[in-house]
């Protein structure tokens, strides 16, 4: 048995001994540590491109935190101005990814091209794209082409496709909203070149009373005071601040506006097979819907487009 001061000094190198075995877990533990944020921070940066508008910097932070849930280190570099200006980074290196809208990227890079239909026009860009880049797939269920819409609460009044619109069009007072577009990037409408000869060519509907006005504002007062019956947006009615939802767009089955869908522009080279995979998964689940409601709340209600990007990725298993 034990004397007094024989168990004291036992449980005194007990305790060490306990101690010891801390310490050494506690700096086995640290070094772990240590060597993962050490190859965290040797991982190149994946930087995404945006341009001035809530529209870019919205696609930029989706895209940016998806590749970060490949395991990536992701940056968003902003106010890279108009279009030139991401194109710009990408060709530098400076930028691995930016988003952009397939016909609009289209007609910046080839003014000449007459594709409208979607796969036209996405064969169309891979062969306008200059050297070095690629883009990923395009968001299908992204429609943010202009559109002829009407007041919802008399839009039993027309036919709801532009197709069955045309023997009307003689008869009808439509406005074209001809200032500010709903996304900045896009160029203002011009009536003759951007709406009234495509819907020409595309159905045989000649306007023969087409008003313009300055402000969708305005453009939205005189629906609304029965002075024209249609009007003609430069994007989808969701990207208004209110979300439209007065207004129903009459489809556009022959494409008289061109194709133009959500997607990324990549730097050949500059993504993995697997990140390249989780873009793709993106196209795959993005929506008008979707893109126009972070839009708003980004632009309008100053939300965090980091954080509306993570919840919708979040929501989306993504």
């Amino acid at each position: 048995m034990l004397g007094s001061t024989d168990s004291r000094a036992l449980i005194r190198g007990l305790r060490r001994s306990r101690a010891v075995l801390l310490r050494s877990a506690l700096a086995v533990m640290m070094a772990a540590l240590a060597a993962a944020c050490g190859s965290g921070d040797n991982q190149p940066v994946l930087t995404v491109g945006a341009g001035d508008s809530a529209q870019s910097g919205m696609l930029a932070e989706i895209y940016a935190g998806a590749l970060a849930r490949t395991g990536a280190r992701t940056a968003v570099k902003g106010g890279l101005g108009q279009r030139p200006g991401y194109l710009a980074a990408l060709d530098a290196n400076t930028a691995a990814v930016a988003g952009d809208i397939s016909g609009d990227l289209l007609s910046a890079l080839d003014s000449s091209s007459a594709a409208r239909l979607p796969d036209d026009v996405n064969k169309a860009l891979n062969s306008a794209l200059p050297e070095g880049l690629i883009v990923g797939d395009v968001a299908d269920g992204t429609d943010l082409r202009p559109a002829v819409v009407a007041l919802t609460t008399r839009v039993d009044e027309y036919p709801s496709s532009l197709r069955d619109l045309a023997p009307r069009c003689a008869d009808l007072t439509i406005g074209i909203a001809t200032g500010i577009p709903l996304d900045p990037m896009r160029a203002p409408l011009d009536p003759e070149r951007d709406v009234l000869a495509p819907l020409q060519a595309a159905y045989g509907c000649t306007v023969a009373h087409p008003v313009t006005f300055p402000t969708t504002e305005d453009l939205r007062k005189a629906l609304s005071a029965g002075e024209i019956q249609l009007a003609v947006l430069s994007g989808p009615p969701a990207y208004l601040p209110d979300g439209g939802a007065d207004l129903t767009p009459l489809a556009d089955p022959a494409y008289a506006f061109r194709a133009a869908s959500a997607l990324p522009i990549i730097r050949k080279g500059a993504l993995t097979d697997p990140q390249l995979r989780k873009l793709n998964y993106v196209a795959g689940e993005l929506t008008t819907t979707d893109l126009a409601d972070m839009i708003r709340q980004f632009r309008d209600n100053h939300a965090v487009p980091a954080s509306l990007a993570r919840d919708w990725l979040d929501a989306h298993a993504l």
